[in-house]
């Protein structure tokens, strides 16, 4: 039995919040000490079959950490030392926020899900711009940027710009996120013509590589409209996709009436959907976000056109083996099919 199985419900009688604090405080203590090294070589799979290129970073392997867990900067070394090839810090603010009041994190244990809806809780791009710049990071380290609560739409552009100069120092690629549901009206943002402003404006700013973070809400003209966006403008890439407002007739979790973002099995299906649509109409990389728990679910999205990938739930549900597990599997699963590489089986169900 793994030894997370065994502290597994120890964490799950805590409040979301307070367990996930723990294991930031885990990760905090492991990186600060020797035993970081130890760590890095038992739960890292060295292969170069594992390693893709996109968006002008080198990724070790695929599996990567999405923006959420690790919203300040505070982690990124503990997690790559999990195993994970990138680490996507965030969201990011202009300014400090709290969020939104307690409880905001759900568990969902029947369906392998959370709900969260934290609504942008950080310390702001004031304090985590020098924390990024000052990490000693082997993987590369994206920033997800979303807007502060406080600034009217109509200044959106602006705030998005001072988070991205406070941050580029540490950052080696940026996550536009418009598409957060726990931020009011924040999706409105998506729209063309604010959202054409946001990205020129972060353009214009030097941002590179930049990356826009779709909601899997999106109706497919909508997709199809912010990814012929994102070609025009010349972005890097495409995050396909954030947390879903919807709830699946499925559900069978008491906490399924929460508001908030969806995120875990019960949309890994549609997430895997949404990439192999925008896979279909772009040659962008896409970073496949939602419901990743195993090599399967990982090997899914990347046939269906992802370059890597990236997780949070089940780090709740799995543990902090999760990323280890899914790229051994991820090579069993190559061989199988006869792929050289990760890279060779992108995009192979188009």
């Amino acid at each position: 039995m793994r030894a997370y199985d065994a502290v597994k419900p120890a964490l799950f009688a805590l409040p979301p919040e307070t367990a996930h604090g723990l294991g930031h405080a885990a990760l905090r203590l492991a990186q600060a000490t020797p035993l970081i090294g130890p760590l890095s070589d038992r739960l890292t799979v060295e292969d170069p079959r594992l390693a893709v290129e996109a968006f002008g970073q080198t990724f070790p392997n695929p599996v990567g950490v999405a923006a959420g867990f690790d919203k300040n900067a505070e982690v990124p070394a503990g997690l790559a030392a999990l195993g994970f090839g990138h680490v996507e810090v965030g969201g990011v603010t202009a300014e400090r926020q709290p969020g939104n009041p307690r409880p905001r994190m759900f568990r969902l244990p029947e369906d392998e899900a959370l709900i969260n809806r934290m609504g942008f809780n950080n310390e702001g791009a004031d304090a985590v711009g020098p924390r990024l710049a000052a990490a000693d990071v082997s993987v590369p380290i994206g920033v997800n940027i979303g807007k502060s609560k406080s600034t009217p739409l109509a200044e959106a552009a602006d705030d998005y710009r001072y988070t991205f100069e406070r941050t580029r120092a540490g950052g080696d690629y940026f996550v536009v996120n418009v598409s957060s549901p726990n931020t009011p009206g924040l999706r409105e943002l998506q729209d063309r013509e604010p959202l054409a402003r946001i990205l020129t404006t972060l353009q214009e700013a030097g941002a590179a590589p930049l990356l826009l973070k779709l909601s899997p809400d999106l109706a497919a003209p909508a997709v199809e409209a912010a990814v012929e966006l994102a070609d025009e403008l010349g972005l890097d890439g495409i995050v396909a996709a954030n947390t879903s407002v919807r709830r699946p007739d499925s559900l069978a979790s008491p906490h399924r009436v929460e508001t908030g973002g969806l995120s875990g099995a019960p949309v890994e299906t549609e997430a895997t959907q949404m990439i192999q649509f925008v896979a279909k109409r772009t040659d962008l990389p896409i970073v496949g976000v939602g419901g990743v728990a195993d090599a399967e679910g990982a090997y899914e999205k990347i046939r269906a056109g992802a370059s890597v990938v990236q997780l949070y739930t089940a780090l709740v549900y799995e543990g902090p083996t999760v990323a280890h597990e899914i790229n051994a599997g991820l090579l069993d699963l190559l061989e199988r099919d006869g792929f050289a590489d990760v890279e060779s089986a992108i995009g192979a169900d188009l």
